[in-house]
């Protein structure tokens, strides 16, 4: 069997999905992953093979940007601290107003559906020529379920966390629509979850996500990036343990989403030992360090998690689920929506605490850690997530089952490239 992935460019929404790719290798089948060229060596360290053939000026930092802005016009944001930042220049905005949307879109509309058109065209062929029996891609990676469609294929989502395709507040409905004519003109008839039929969920039951799709349970199996395993990961640490991690929302809405400096001030006369994981472009927005804390830049840290007797983060997925697979006490302080439902998730579940970004002090957070490292209930709700998540199957249990979906055919479509109307192009994730 071929088994198509297709990734969108966040190393959070690929790296769930390398088990996956591992099983079906191990399995006897030929795996490709369809990317952006700056996302090829991601696919590359976790050993599996890129097909480099999408675009890397799709901006994701444009798009995130303007998505906020957007909720925020439409008023289904939450009041969550997060500055508006310019789609285009990143600079502060004072009113969501500062940029015209609907102006701007009209300006570039034709280029973007052109360009996005002239993607497809490689998407579409490179998949008839590679000929998979089954495409697997993320929430945000659309150019999966339209190849299947076009050739007559069945594809299959696979999720990273506890947000779904079924999610009812609009905050945290993240799947990309795509309202625009040149799929009508490719023959694609739905959008957005219509070409969702099958949806990978990897996590336990206490915070599964909300799907109509048929749910294909799979034990969340943590990969979180290329490193290296020092022996002192696998001796039990003297003072208890603390794993801060943050993900990469500097870049995308500035320092305020930055919170390291206020939790390390929170931990710094903590008898513990913490451990900062964070990208290495952060180091500097960290400042001086505690003497109880130190730094591993570009650390996996499902190494680091079993020794650990508490985690803070910021809700990103990654490290909801690496800590859910550890069995430890999580405090998440979101600022994005996705994250926020992360974090809220685990906390009904017993395992966490979860609390805005914009309502962090270094007091709340203290007495946040103080509660997961003396409260037993905390301990007991993460343990009960590790046995729902043991009880799944493997991602190579998995595959047999995807073996019967490859087999599940339905009539390719035939593209007449002449014919495609390119204006009324958007990327899919502002909502009409």
């Amino acid at each position: 069997m071929k088994v198509l992935f297709t990734i969108s460019p966040w190393a959070g929404h690929f790296y769930p999905m390398v088990p996956l790719g591992w099983a079906l290798q191990a399995a006897g089948h030929e795996v490709r992953v369809m990317c952006t060229p700056s996302s090829a060596d991601w696919v590359r360290g976790a050993g599996l093979v890129p097909a480099p053939i999408l675009d890397d000026h799709d901006n994701p930092l444009f798009w995130a940007r303007l998505f906020h802005q957007q909720r925020v016009i439409r008023g289904v944001a939450r009041d969550n601290g997060l500055p508006l930042l310019h789609p285009v220049t990143g600079e502060r905005m004072a009113s969501p107003d500062e940029f015209d949307w609907p102006a701007y879109k009209r300006k570039y509309e034709n280029e973007w559906g052109q360009a996005w058109l002239r993607k497809m065209e490689r998407v579409i062929v490179y998949t008839g020529t590679f000929a998979p029996d089954l495409v697997v891609h993320d929430m945000m990676s659309a150019e999966g379920p339209f190849a299947a469609v076009i050739h007559g294929l069945p594809s299959v989502l696979h999720l990273w966390g506890p947000v779904g395709t079924a999610e009812t507040d609009p905050r945290v409905d993240i799947v990309p629509e795509y309202n625009n004519g040149i799929l009508r003109s490719l023959g694609v008839k739905g959008k957005g979850r219509e070409l969702i039929t099958h949806v990978i969920d990897p996590c336990p039951e206490a915070i599964a996500p909300p799907t109509a799709a048929e749910r294909l349970p799979m034990r969340y199996v943590p990969y979180n990036g290329p490193g290296e395993a020092p022996v002192w990961v696998y001796e039990k640490p003297e003072k208890r343990r603390i794993c801060v991690v943050w993900g990469h929302t500097l870049s995308r809405f500035g320092p305020e989403a930055f919170l390291v400096p206020k939790v390390l001030e929170a931990l710094a006369d903590l008898d513990a030992e913490v451990v900062v994981a964070i990208n290495p472009k952060d180091r500097e927005y960290v400042g001086e360090l505690p003497a109880n804390a130190r730094i591993l830049e570009q650390f996996p840290i499902n190494m680091l998690l079993p020794t650990c007797d508490a985690v803070v983060h910021h809700g990103g997925a990654g490290s909801v689920m690496s800590a859910v697979v550890a069995g430890v006490p999580q405090l998440a302080i979101p600022f994005e929506e996705e994250q926020h439902a992360n974090g809220q998730r685990v906390a009904a579940a017993g395992a966490g605490i979860h609390m805005l970004g914009k309502e962090a002090t270094v007091e709340r957070i203290r007495e946040h850690v103080d509660a997961l490292l003396g409260d037993d209930s905390y301990r007991r709700g993460a343990e009960k997530l590790v046995a729902e998540l043991a009880e799944r199957p493997t991602p190579a249990q998995l595959v047999p089952v995807l073996e019967e979906i490859a087999a599940e055919r339905t009539p390719a479509v035939t593209v007449d490239w002449d014919s495609i109307d390119t204006t009324g192009y958007d990327q899919g994730l502002v909502k009409r």
